[in-house]
């Protein structure tokens, strides 16, 4: 037995000698820094060179920042502005001729196609003279607008650039709150900025931002500078068009806003085919369900979106809708508020009929409706 202690001992006397002679004088055996001296003459520990083909580190999002961001752009914006009263002979009497004076404005973009077109937000570019947009890889390129929707705050712009770096098109449409995003930018003209968050909540509405809302909330920092970037899932495709924050300092609070792709790819078809975007309209006055309102028109529905008018031969009225009927159901899909209904209206194809289910009084009724294009210039008053 003290045989045995005695080899056991001297091995371990011998590991531990040659343990600390290793780690002395190559401490890179052991996965350590190794020792070296600065400039300075300052002895320092350094982390051995990772090889090559290293894979990155375990929940990075290195990958999808890398296969995103190239194609993220900035947006720079110039318009000529002048003083309201600039007109005035008092004013020029007083103050002689201001002159017209250049606005600023910052944004971020997304190049969707290798023709050179863009995806941003409308409010970037709105009533801008001059846009510049510059890529990650520095060259710069005076954008024109295509189009514009401001019911969606979207807008299109096209380059004329060759070899242009495009992000890949993801589907919004399975994305599920606690997904993991990330949000890539200019935010305060700093550079191109990536942070990252999860997927807060999914068809935010009634925020009055926009005409049409359907919103991604994340809480991945997005600060002013960030609108029109890119909002991509941890493959590095594109989720939603980053547009909006709620915040009560100007800065990120953790309550971001996103157009959904889905929607900007639409917008996309939509101006670049025909120069617009065409939306359903069924020509009614939609409210929401309330108790008075239900007692009024003496409805039995606990749920949809009660109609209190309905326009002399419009496309709802021609299929026999009534003021006091509730949609309940548009092509199949459950509307519960009017904003929900006006988003799957303004869905719809103008000429091609759509099944609504609707309420009256306490029976089910189902019309077969065919949408006409919706008026712009009654944007507010027809839905």
């Amino acid at each position: 037995m003290k045989r045995i202690w005695l080899l056991f001992s001297q091995a371990v006397t011998v590991f531990v000698a040659a343990y600390f002679v290793v780690a002395t004088l190559q401490p890179s055996w052991l996965g350590r820094g190794a020792t070296t001296r600065s400039g300075a003459g300052i002895a320092l520990l350094e982390a051995p060179p990772a090889p090559a083909n290293a894979q990155p580190a375990a929940g990075s999002f290195s990958a999808a920042a890398r296969q995103a961001a190239p194609a993220v752009v900035s947006i720079n914006t110039s318009k000529a502005v002048r003083h309201p009263r600039s007109n005035d002979p008092w004013f020029q009497f007083f103050f002689g001729d201001q002159g017209a004076q250049a606005q600023a404005g910052l944004g971020s973009g997304v190049i969707v196609s290798p023709d050179g077109y863009i995806l941003t937000n409308n409010h970037v570019v709105e009533g801008a003279d001059e846009i510049e947009v510059t890529l990650t890889d520095s060259r710069r390129a005076r954008a024109r607008v295509i189009g514009t929707d401001p019911d969606t705050d979207l807008a299109i712009l096209k380059i004329e650039l060759d070899k242009l770096p495009v992000i890949v098109l993801g589907n919004s449409d399975v994305l599920a709150v606690g997904d993991q995003v990330l949000a890539i930018g200019n935010p305060f003209g700093v550079g191109q900025t990536v942070t990252s968050g999860i997927v807060s909540a999914l068809g935010r509405t009634q925020l009055g931002i926009n005409t049409f809302e359907n919103f991604i909330q994340t809480d991945a920092a997005i600060n002013p500078g960030n609108s029109g970037g890119a909002l991509v899932d941890v493959n590095g495709n594109l989720m939603g068009i980053n547009t909006a924050i709620y915040s009560r300092s100007g800065g990120s609070m953790g309550i971001g806003f996103a157009i959904p792709v889905s929607t900007a790819r639409m917008v996309l078809d939509g101006i670049v085919q025909d120069g617009q975007v065409t939306r359903g309209w069924i020509g009614v006055e939609p409210n929401e369900l309330s108790p008075e309102l239900a007692e009024t028109f003496g409805v039995k529905a606990t749920e949809g979106v009660i109609i209190t008018g309905v326009l002399q031969d419009g496309p709802a009225a021609q299929a026999g809708m009534r003021p006091g009927d509730v949609i309940v159901r548009v092509e199949g899909r459950k509307v519960s508020n009017v904003s929900e209904l006006l988003t799957a209206v303004a869905g719809l194809k103008p000429g091609t009929a759509a099944p609504f289910n609707v309420q009256r009084g306490d029976k089910m009724v189902e019309l077969s409706i065919n949408p006409g294009v919706r008026p712009k210039p009654q944007r507010n008053v027809r839905r």
